[in-house]
């Protein structure tokens, strides 16, 4: 059988298409040892508006709990799930800074450090964990991370109370000072990974105008490869491409709707579905590609902007989002709040239900993942940022045992976590924002 490097791609006119990870690319040493081993993805999945918590906290604690209403489209994951209760984000708190707190939500979610309370262009915050990570080992893969979000964001001007929009549109910071834009077209998510990157952006619009499947143009890389894998090895690269292709069609498909839909009026960017369930699934599937051919092993991904007032009339729920978190215990806005909060959870299952169904060696690539959902705000009608919505899904490669429900000490720093999630990609640090120890319980 032919060997061949992790780095390999299928090569076209204005293309390349990265590879999932094959048993051609494993030393035949490693083959043969128990338990192939391969690298660990990390994710962060970030929702707007917190969460209607008693309809969101599960039953009983440990491995004999129930999970709760919201939480109900999990059931088939429960086992490689671990649901969080008790971590808390002191820096999202005001801290003297007076109102703001969705702002602060956002910002502090993966930085764990207190926004400079500006407008202008000084602001400062921190760097975020999943930078932390791509400094460390993110130069192993082609992007060292990859940002992905629904809404377009604003790095500039007040959004929230006096607070800069950056603030609001991002989760990834680069620096205290230099936030990590996201993409919230599936379209440029999709050339950014398997666009040429030394082709001619004079070549990829020339494809985009005939419209054809990047799999076209390295259909006779593609079928000189076939015959030197094993058998194996051609199924799995059988599949990948028909998941590749399929994303494309969506792609194609989510653009026409949008013209067809709106004839009179200026369509969305090319690529961007009007359906919003459509766009998050189209995400989570760049997601998992981006993690299936080790083009990025570090990604996040905004649901939405914090403090976002989108509507979801499809779920029958009157008003935006913003307006009904503050629902001071409106029973009908209670009602519809969680609605939105399962319907999120609905999208987050079927993405673990792709990873789990993609095979890397011996093990699935959500086994190969560590992937953390939640936000820093709990109850947005208070503006509570204790007892936090947090799941952390995924089993690390063997580092965590999920299948649990793991409650901490009041206000347990979410720092903590991340400190620990840290570890388990072999990044050492000592500290990282306000964190006080490494959260213990992860692993039995």
């Amino acid at each position: 059988m032919r060997r061949l490097d992790r780095r390999t791609f299928l090569r076209g006119t204005g293309a390349a298409l990265s590879l999932p990870v094959l048993d051609a690319m494993l030393p035949r040493a490693v083959q043969a040892a128990e338990g192939v081993t391969g690298p660990t993805r990390l994710a962060f999945i970030y929702m707007p508006c917190g969460a209607i918590m008693p309809d969101w906290t599960p039953e009983g604690v440990g491995s004999d709990y129930k999970l709760s209403k919201t939480l109900t489209p999990l059931a088939a994951h429960r086992e490689k799930l671990l649901v969080l209760s008790g971590l808390g984000h002191d820096k999202a708190r005001a801290n003297g800074d007076g109102a703001g707190d969705h702002a602060r939500d956002s910002a502090a979610f993966l930085t764990a450090s207190q926004p400079r309370k500006t407008a202008g262009a000084d602001i400062k915050l921190g760097i975020s964990v999943d930078q932390v990570a791509a400094n460390s080992y993110g130069g192993q893969t082609r992007l060292p991370s990859l940002e992905l979000g629904t809404e377009e964001g604003r790095q500039a001007g007040s959004c929230d109370s006096g607070y800069s929009c950056a603030y609001q549109s991002n989760i990834a910071w680069r620096s205290a000072t230099q936030p990590m834009a996201k993409e919230i077209r599936p379209r440029e998510v999709f050339e950014r990974l398997f666009g040429d990157p030394d082709g001619s952006r004079a070549k990829q619009a020339e494809r985009n105008f005939y419209r054809q499947s990047i799999l076209d143009f390295v259909a006779e890389d593609s079928a000189r490869l076939q015959k030197s894998l094993g058998q194996h090895d051609r199924r799995k690269l059988d599949e990948y491409l028909t998941s590749v292709r399929e994303v494309e069609l969506r792609i194609e498909q989510a653009a026409d709707d949008a013209d067809r839909k709106r004839p009179d009026v200026e369509p969305p960017a090319a690529g961007v579905p009007d359906d919003y369930a459509t766009h998050v699934r189209l995400m989570y599937d760049l997601m998992l590609l981006a993690f299936q051919t080790d083009t990025t092993r570090i990604s996040t991904f905004m649901l939405a902007n914090s403090g976002s007032n989108r509507t979801y009339r499809e779920l029958g729920v009157k008003g935006g989002h913003h307006e009904i978190s503050h629902h001071r215990n409106d029973e009908e806005k209670v009602q519809g709040l969680q609605k939105i909060d399962q319907y999120m959870i609905e999208q987050f299952a079927y993405f673990l239900e792709r990873l789990e169904a993609t095979q890397e060696g011996d093990r699935s690539l959500l086994d190969r993942s560590l992937i953390v959902y939640g936000a820093a705000i709990s109850d947005a009608n208070r503006h509570q940022h204790n007892e936090l919505p947090v799941l952390l899904a995924g089993g690390g490669n063997g580092t965590v045992s999920p299948g649990r429900h793991l409650r901490f000490r009041e206000d347990e720093p979410m720092a903590n976590l991340f400190l620990s999630l840290l570890d388990r990609v072999g990044v050492e640090e000592e500290r990282f924002g306000d964190s006080t120890r490494r959260l213990e319980g992860l692993s039995t």
